[in-house]
């Protein structure tokens, strides 16, 4: 089985490491939207954009601007990265990406998650003690959504509703709805025991997923859902140059930019060395030439068994011609170069049955 290959970004307005200067939100916005076409162009099969509430960053109504970018392409899937669920109204929500699917003739999915920046906890009234409550019961709720087309519910964190009708409907059967996770076991869990396809960020290296990745098809297993059949997608930092040296020295300057002003916690440095060292094999960052940045991937597939790489592109300001050429590298070099491979050697995930 293919991997299939996107992109995801935050639209973060850095600061530029030479000037000093930001992009305004509406050249960031357009940027993506160019950046979508560009994608598409190139073969890519999907574009997920996140949700921030803060002045850092472009992207607060994501559903918005992929509408925008459904009417600028024909066949790219079109996903947040990930909408924070436990601050959104899942009845809004659900309507929003359904008409983004009447929009996008059925291209429209959901990566739902507890997200790892809090500023839309206190902006929208809810409270961090909440945190994991609010996200369980309302993606209880929005799945209720999207399989009835009459819902009745009676929640403890959100509203009742009593057998009213949920429209419009989109054009998909179902709208996939993924669960976007960093490393807490119990969110794997969750995500196996509900049979939902998981996304995860891989922050670090993926032998540490491994196991969680293990732990989300046994409790798949355990709860009657074909574990071997469920979608895992991963998904990182990346940037890719034609050399190794040049990827590195290129893209570490707004990458340290990136950690310096947009991280959840912001750090004061952030080392060339420790850069290095992630950029290494067994490290969770990709960035590096085609060949090191496919075996890379490689390593990924083996240790995780994802069908799905998204590609986190333009990272601390990285000038838009770079983010381009990137791009460009990831759909004619990489992921053609990836997909052979799999197909000669194979690399699925194994089946894990339930513990009788």
């Amino acid at each position: 089985m293919n991997m299939d290959f996107g992109i995801f970004t935050f639209g973060e307005l850095s600061r530029n490491i030479s000037t000093g200067s930001t992009l305004s939100p509406q050249q960031r916005l357009k940027e993506i939207i160019e950046l979508a076409k560009l994608a598409e162009q190139a073969g890519l099969g999907f574009l997920g954009l996140g949700e921030h509430h803060r002045r850092d960053f472009a992207l607060s109504a994501p559903e918005i601007v992929l509408a925008a970018i459904a009417r600028e392409t024909t066949n790219l899937r079109l996903s947040t990265a990930v909408t924070v669920l436990s601050t959104q109204d899942p009845v809004r929500l659900f309507q929003q990406f359904a008409t983004l699917d009447l929009i996008s003739d059925g291209r429209a999915e959901i990566v739902a998650g507890r997200g790892a920046f809090v500023d839309s906890y206190p902006l929208f009234g809810h409270r961090l003690e909440d945190y994991d409550a609010l996200f369980d019961e309302k993606l209880r709720l929005l799945l209720e959504l999207r399989d009835n087309a009459v819902v009745n519910w009676q929640g403890d964190l959100t509203q009742g509703i009593p057998g009213m009708d949920i429209a419009p409907r989109p054009v998909q059967d179902k709208l996939p709805v993924w669960v976007g996770v960093g490393g807490t076991p119990a969110s794997f869990t969750r995500a196996g025991r509900l049979g939902l396809p998981l996304f995860i960020a891989l922050l670090s290296g993926p032998a540490r997923f491994r196991r969680l990745v293990e732990l989300y098809r046994q409790s798949a297993a355990e709860a009657g859902h074909a574990a071997a059949g469920l979608q895992i997608g991963a998904g990182g930092h990346f940037y890719v140059a034609p050399t190794s040296q040049q990827a590195r020295d290129t893209f570490y300057p707004y990458y340290r930019a990136y950690f310096e002003q947009n991280m959840p916690r912001p750090v004061d440095h952030f080392p060339r060395s420790t850069f290095d060292e992630w950029t290494e094999p067994g490290g969770g960052l990709l960035v590096g030439s085609p060949q090191q940045v496919i075996e890379k991937l490689l390593e990924i597939r083996q240790a995780l068994g994802n069908s799905r790489y998204m590609a986190q592109i333009g990272l601390g300001g990285l000038p838009f011609a770079e983010t381009a050429r990137s791009i460009e590298l990831l759909a004619t070099e990489i992921m053609p170069a990836v997909n052979r491979e799999i197909g000669t050697s194979g690399s699925g995930a194994p089946e894990i049955r339930a513990t009788p």
